[in-house]
């Protein structure tokens, strides 16, 4: 896998899912993702990380609860959310941000 700094920095917006998997919201963001994905295209990048599996960057972006969306855009974090947004809220919120 590419390395997570280098994502990161891209001028391609990242949106990145952190999330649990005992965590049952966290279930229903993957369908919601998809949507966003499907209408945004290249636009954006999408992807998950288990913070089980990575509690160094979990504690680094202070991530207290799952489900959290984090959107970077050259290496910074422009925008960030805890819970489950539906995609028709997501969609307009995240074209705004980038």
């Amino acid at each position: 896998m590419e390395n997570l700094q280098a994502i990161l920095a891209s001028p391609t917006p990242v949106l990145i899912d952190c999330f649990a998997t005992w965590c049952g919201p966290c279930q229903m963001v993957p369908p919601i993702l998809k949507e966003v994905k499907d209408k945004m295209g290249e636009q954006i990048r999408i992807i998950k990380i288990d913070i089980d599996r990575n509690q160094q960057l979990a504690a680094q972006w202070q991530i207290a609860s799952v489900p959290t969306l984090l959107l970077f855009r050259e290496g910074k974090l422009i925008w960030r959310q805890s819970g489950v947004v539906p995609a028709h809220q997501l969609i307009p919120l995240l074209k705004q941000k980038i």
